[in-house]
């Protein structure tokens, strides 16, 4: 658990609220256990800060774009051969935090780089998550750097409001990506 207090009863929110606030970050973090162990190529995850950040690797993969008005388009990738997801968590009840800023820059053994690059929010049927398709130089052996910048939408409560206020960096090593497209 992360060095911030738990989360406590306040004017603003009752225990059962802060009983249903973790059983979701607990869903929350068994939806992303289970993209970055068990769908995708390879995943982590680490706390820091406010913030457990997590990540998952597979094979660039199409989306849905909004074109206007209820029109989707359907986009595959082009060159793009890599899919980064990033999930960011309240380190106290786990639960997804939105709006932040989030940059992640790849670095292959030899020192080629990907990025920076801003990794957008993303709906998923399973975990919203952060991330972007890259292409990337090959398969091989990286370092994935993951900056989150704080979100700047107002909190509730006196008690418990003070989070997400600091910029966080996370390093992942020796991360084994596999390109290709899905």
């Amino acid at each position: 658990m992360s060095d911030n207090p738990e989360k406590q009863t306040s004017d603003e929110v009752d225990q059962k609220q802060l009983d249903l606030a973790r059983q979701a970050g607990d869903a929350y973090r068994e939806a992303l256990d289970y993209m970055a162990n068990e769908v995708a190529h390879t995943g982590g995850k680490r706390e820091v800060g406010d913030y457990v950040v997590g990540f998952a690797q597979e094979e660039a993969e199409g989306m849905y774009l909004l074109q206007g008005e209820g029109r989707f388009e359907w986009v595959e990738p082009d060159d793009e051969n890599c899919h980064l997801e990033v999930a960011v968590c309240d380190a106290a009840d786990g639960r997804f935090v939105p709006e932040c800023t989030v940059i992640a820059t790849l670095t292959r053994e030899d020192g080629k780089q990907v990025g920076p690059t801003r990794l957008p929010l993303l709906w998923h049927p399973g975990l919203y998550h952060y991330g972007k398709n890259l292409e990337v130089p090959a398969d091989g052996t990286y370092t994935i750097d993951v900056r989150v910048e704080p979100p700047t939408f107002e909190r509730h409560d006196e008690q418990n409001g003070d989070r997400y206020g600091e910029s966080v960096a996370v390093t992942f090593e020796d991360v084994d990506v596999e390109t290709g497209q899905d």
